[in-house]
């Protein structure tokens, strides 16, 4: 494909159909540190709409829709505003977010999703506001859709303010763009706009003349690729990370013997089997003394990344997480709260620790720091970010770091515009750097996952010949 794929159609500014009826929104202390990050750049793939249903249409229809869908979340058709004070607000006054209806007739849906090789790059063409940073939501539009008429597909890229929204948020909104597109006679869920939360505050954080930049090297040489887990794999790999729980072995009683990879003759044992069957041991068993599916799969990722890193054993590595603040409180938050309510856990390791001990060591490691990360835990995180308001330092400049975001849990699949499920999920170049994974569930559901995974080209090719990882891995066949 030519380094230059896509031709812009037509440019607009969407405005919400209704007027805003929201106050001022001072972002928060989990706003603010994200003011340094690109813009979040997310979109689906989509097979096209029915023939009777013109490329015209489809962008009018979504024009309409977008309207609308900003009645509802009318923080994303802001500006910011700066306080005489240093606060700075999101003022829902109804300037619109940007629209581009775009053209790729000559690349098809097979060419972008070729199994087993690198992400072409033309995604990065799908969307707008290519690199912005988050501060510019001062004079840019905090919001963008981009529509792309692909050969045999539709490509819907949505563009929105890391200061605005994290991953929980920018779904909502993307979901609900959706089912407004398809004709929904009913929103399933209102966003909250309250800001009477633990993570409002009335610190200031000073920001550099001339806006923060990003704390990365965006033009660092990458890969990324796609890799696909089925439930079975992700299954397999919590079998063995979970082969001793609560110090109970999960070897059979036949007295055959359990190796460090939670195998029995060479077999993967079911966890516990026979030990939760009693109503006694259903009751007294504790599910976060439980790794997780997806504390397995990191896990795992950690080592074969820090294994194709050939780091000194001394050197400490760091696995860093997002995690989603809503639950974790007490009380709890609004599940739609909107704006970002993310706090990171970093779990470091020696390289040496990683690669000599087994991994469901790896994976207990990073399972204890996410059970921990309970109402005390968050509220000191708030403490010490109010004592020293600081940007989020994205990247990797130790280079023995991984940074995990996005989640397989958000419905990315749930985004049907009234012509059937996305074929893909795909994002742009936004916040892209070594070490860089965002999680997606798999398109058929049920638990498996896709890892988006950005890495220098040595190292990419390094866990790509890594029997441990690869085996796991499986390639997706899209029903296009």
């Amino acid at each position: 494909m030519p380094s230059r794929s896509v031709t812009e159609i037509s440019k607009c500014i969407v405005y919400p159909e209704k007027k805003s009826t929201v106050s001022d929104l001072r972002l928060s202390v989990s706003d603010l540190p994200m003011l340094s990050c690109h813009y979040i750049q997310k979109g689906v793939l989509l097979t096209r709409p029915p023939p009777s249903f013109s490329f015209d249409d489809l962008v009018s229809s979504l024009r309409r829709s977008l309207s609308s869908t900003l009645s509802l979340f009318p923080a994303l058709a802001g500006r910011f505003s700066t306080s005489p004070a240093g606060h700075i607000y999101i003022v829902c006054n109804d300037a619109g977010v940007d629209f581009v209806a775009a053209s790729a007739k000559h690349v098809t849906v097979s060419d972008v999703l070729s199994p087993g090789k690198d992400v072409p790059l033309i995604f990065r063409e799908f969307f707008v506001f290519e690199r912005l940073v988050s501060y510019n939501g001062h004079h840019k539009p905090l919001a963008a859709v981009q529509v792309t008429e692909l050969d045999d597909g539709i490509f819907v890229g949505c563009t929105v303010n890391h200061s605005v929204t994290d991953g929980t948020s920018f779904w909502h909104f993307f979901n609900t763009f959706a089912d407004v597109t398809s004709g929904a006679c009913k929103i399933k869920h209102l966003p909250d706009f309250s800001r009477h939360t633990v993570f409002d505050s009335p610190a200031v954080l000073r920001v550099p003349p001339g806006g923060p930049r990003v704390t990365f090297d965006a033009d660092q040489p990458l890969r990324e690729r796609i890799f696909h887990f089925s439930r079975e794999a992700i299954a397999k790999l919590k079998q063995r990370t979970n082969n001793r729980v609560n110090g109970i072995e999960t070897a059979v009683n036949d007295g055959r013997k359990c190796n460090g990879n939670g195998e029995i003759n060479g077999k993967i044992t079911t966890v516990l089997e026979g030990f939760l069957k009693s109503d006694t041991n259903k009751k007294s068993y504790d599910r976060t003394a439980e790794i997780s599916s997806f504390q397995s799969l990191s896990a795992q990722l950690w080592r074969s990344v820090t294994r194709a890193r050939n780091l000194d054993p001394s050197k400490t590595t760091t696995f860093r997480m997002a995690v989603n603040c809503r639950h974790r409180l007490e009380p709890k938050m609004d599940p739609y709260y909107f704006g970002n309510a993310i706090q990171s856990i970093p779990t470091l390791a020696s390289a040496g620790d990683l690669l000599s001990k087994d991994l469901r060591w790896s994976a207990d490691q990073l399972h204890k720091n996410v059970v921990a990360h309970d109402d005390a835990t968050v509220r000191s995180g708030i403490d010490a970010w109010e004592s020293n308001p600081r940007l989020f330092p994205l990247g990797n400049p130790d280079g023995a770091s991984i940074t995990m975001g996005s989640s397989p849990r958000f419905p990315m699949y749930d985004n049907d515009f009234g012509w059937g499920k996305p074929l893909a999920v795909r994002s742009g170049g936004a916040n892209k750097f070594d070490g860089k994974i965002s999680a997606f569930p798999g398109r058929e559901g049920n638990g498996s996952v896709d890892l988006e995974v950005v890495l220098a080209p040595e190292t990419m090719a390094g866990i790509e010949n890594d029997p441990e990882f690869m085996q796991y891995v499986s390639e997706v066949t899209y029903d296009c």
